[in-house]
């Protein structure tokens, strides 16, 4: 199949309290602020739709975090349309388990482990680096396979979407392009900002970063 490539868009969840203080946030079930649901609602209509950035005509699936924040965004996303899209709900794209560094700034965190770093350390009793590693790769691998089918069986619509959270999306897109899980520091991800992956030159071959941050406020 010939014409426009696939996408995958990557959505992170709008501001939650522990976003806006710079507390590291993975399992806990931490709500949208007032902020962050009309970061959401106030431009879901221009985002999500025919012929919008997230065209549900060619939307193959959303795969949703379930965490709060993650879940609730979806739905404020898609709750203007007439019919919500094919979704699933998935431990797969849920945030990097801190461990016992659940809910701390990265000023206490180093000052219990100095010199640490997500992205070369992991967290003690939460996921280490090849473990986050292994669990974006198993998404990416299934995201490929997906437009593989698309692209050349002429299977399903074109565009994956995935509502997650700051640091899964930065390691998403890290290794999308074929980098090493701790380059995705080099990412800014913001609340409720969209990212674009897809392919350069027509080819499944060379995966690319297209947009970065489009709707963040």
């Amino acid at each position: 199949m010939s014409g426009s490539m696939p996408r995958l868009i990557i959505i992170r969840h709008g501001e939650t309290e522990w976003s806006l203080n710079g507390l590291d946030t993975g399992r806990s079930d931490i709500p949208l602020t007032e902020r962050g649901v009309e970061q959401i609602k106030s431009k879901a209509p221009f985002l999500v739709g025919d012929g919008k950035l997230v065209d549900t005509v060619n939307l193959h699936i959303v795969l949703v975090s379930p965490r709060k924040r993650a879940h609730d965004t979806f739905h404020h996303l898609t709750d203007h349309l007439s019919q919500s899209p094919n979704h699933q709900i998935t431990e797969l794209v849920r945030e990097w388990d801190y461990g016992d560094y659940e809910g701390l700034k990265s000023h206490e965190i180093n000052a219990k482990q100095p010199g640490w770093s997500i992205w070369k350390d992991g967290c003690p009793n939460g996921e280490s680096v090849e473990e986050m590693t292994a669990r974006v790769d198993c998404v990416i691998g299934d995201v490929r396979e997906y437009h593989r089918k698309w692209k050349e069986e002429g299977q399903g619509t074109r565009d994956v979407v995935i509502v997650a959270h700051g640091h899964f999306n930065r390691c998403l897109i890290a290794r999308w392009v074929g980098l090493p899980l701790a380059e995705g520091t080099k990412f800014n991800v913001e609340p409720a900002g969209f990212a674009i992956l897809s392919y350069n030159h027509n080819s499944l071959q060379e995966p690319a970063l297209n947009a970065l941050n489009l709707n963040a406020m």
